[in-house]
């Protein structure tokens, strides 16, 4: 079972950025290579919900929310994946999840303040 831990959440004003990471720590290369990663997030009363994926040939995917504002990158030999988060809005907030088939990290908070 992987280990996925997520990193990077904080504080922000509106407009700001953040960057997080998320690595999969116990994963040899080649696992990591062969998986779609993912971003998902949660805010306070609402499903969870999907924000971005990558292939291992660094195909990304968007929520239609987030496009323009979000890019999704990894770095395979270093069994990381990275949201960069821009222009942040108060709805963005929320609990932010890594994620690839049923494995799931414990999550990085992400605020926004307006």
């Amino acid at each position: 079972q992987a280990q996925l831990v997520e990193s990077g959440g904080g504080l922000v004003q509106a407009g700001g950025s953040l960057r997080l990471s998320c690595v999969a720590s116990r994963d040899i290369l080649s696992t990591f290579n062969s998986y779609v990663m993912n971003w998902y997030r949660q805010a306070p009363g609402n499903e969870r919900e999907f924000v971005a994926s990558i292939t291992r040939t660094h195909t990304a995917n968007y929520a239609d929310s987030v496009k323009g504002r979000f890019t999704i990158s990894r770095d395979n030999s270093k069994k990381r994946i990275f949201l960069q988060m821009n222009d942040l809005k108060p709805e963005d907030t929320g609990v932010y999840y890594c994620n690839r088939g049923g494995d799931w990290g414990q999550g990085t908070q992400v605020t926004v303040s307006s």
